[in-house]
């Protein structure tokens, strides 16, 4: 607890001088001003967070936190729950949809058990193990308060090394078998949305098996009662430590000053534990596409975020974290290297700062 407690009470807000700068460098450039619209906001807001207008992301890590739930008993997956040891002990072998996107972007994957049920024995994979998976939610609450609290300390301690070795960005990933419904259950408990609003087929459900997984949720958070208050209380009573995880690296990146980027939906809710805990952990964060889950809209619309992207993706795993890799990589290279109005001998005193309009 003291390390989450020290975490939340050494996050400071972004430095506006830097993201003030930033923007008149942009603005500078051979450009109608906010012409390049995102390329110049992340950069803009990522000069905030390190205090420097020129920034780079040569180093970038996606945190893949995998975790079994015990609520997959329920049949709210049309995948078997041995998909998660599976997928689990795939990433390190680079064939899942990240590795293999990771690759792509010069993105290195960490993946990291905090709960896969059964033994996995590859030293490449990091073992912060708290349980064979949660609890089945519908029965009895997921997890322990304490076992909430180990779950966020985890990804705040990996979050504070791999920045500590020197990377310049994260992105947040997970697998857990079953963790659409966690995340839509957090989502109606921290955002008081109806289940029907947030809750979707996840990995493809029939519409039968899409009504059997909403009454779940509804019949998890009625018995457990999480405060919604509370966002340690609504992991342990109806989260998952993925959840928990990714709650803990958004926290860290807050501490560090460093970007750190969210991918779906499982992902932007344990984003929204993380800014229930602190509200300033939103100046760090950078959300990369919107998901095809539709509790994702209303998890961005609570988080006063906007995706870079809307592919019609759902897999999860952070599969939008390269893809945000390289838009944020793109705008700080402009940034840096594209010619000034005075550099080509050109008055932009004409010019409307559309930005306005």
């Amino acid at each position: 607890m003291n390390l989450l407690k020290e975490t939340i009470s050494s996050i400071n807000p972004s430095k506006d001088e830097a993201k003030k700068l930033a923007r008149e460098k942009w603005d500078a450039l051979v450009k109608p001003m906010g012409s390049l619209g995102t390329l110049e906001e992340a950069t803009i807001k990522i000069a905030g967070m390190t205090g420097k207008v020129v920034n780079r992301i040569d180093k970038r890590a996606i945190v893949v936190m995998c975790s079994d739930n015990g609520v997959a008993d329920e049949g709210v997956s049309s995948a078997p729950q041995i998909f998660t040891k599976v997928l689990t002990e795939s990433m390190p072998k680079g064939v899942t949809g990240v590795a293999t996107l990771g690759k792509y972007a010069n993105a290195d994957i960490v993946t990291v058990n905090v709960g896969v049920i059964g033994e996995i024995n590859d030293p490449r994979i990091i073992n912060r193990k708290i349980a064979d998976g949660t609890k089945n939610f519908v029965k009895e609450p997921a997890m322990t308060y304490d076992e909430a609290i180990k779950s966020i300390e985890i990804g705040i301690e990996i979050g504070d090394k791999l920045y500590g070795e020197g990377y310049d960005i994260l992105g947040t990933g997970e697998v857990g078998i079953g963790n659409t419904t966690t995340a839509a259950a957090v989502l109606s408990v921290l955002a008081d949305l109806d289940v029907d609003i947030t809750c979707g087929k996840g990995a493809g459900l029939t519409d039968e098996q899409h009504t059997n997984k909403k009454a779940v949720i509804r019949k998890g958070i009625e018995l457990n009662k999480p405060n919604k208050e509370d966002p340690i209380d609504t992991i342990a009573k109806v989260g998952g430590f993925d959840i928990g995880g990714m709650c803990g690296l958004f926290l860290s990146a807050a501490k560090n000053k460093k970007p750190i980027v969210i991918d779906g939906f499982i992902s932007s809710s344990a984003a929204l534990c993380a800014v229930k805990l602190n509200p300033l952990v939103k100046e760090y964060i950078i959300p990369s596409h919107l998901s095809g889950e539709p509790g994702a809209k209303y998890v961005m619309e609570e988080l006063q975020l906007k995706p870079m992207l809307n592919l019609g993706m759902r897999l999860g795993e952070g599969t939008g974290c390269p893809l945000a890799f390289q838009i944020i990589e793109a705008g700080m290279y402009t940034l840096e290297n594209m010619g000034t109005f005075e550099e080509v001998s050109l008055s932009s005193s004409a010019l409307v700062d559309i930005r306005e309009e």
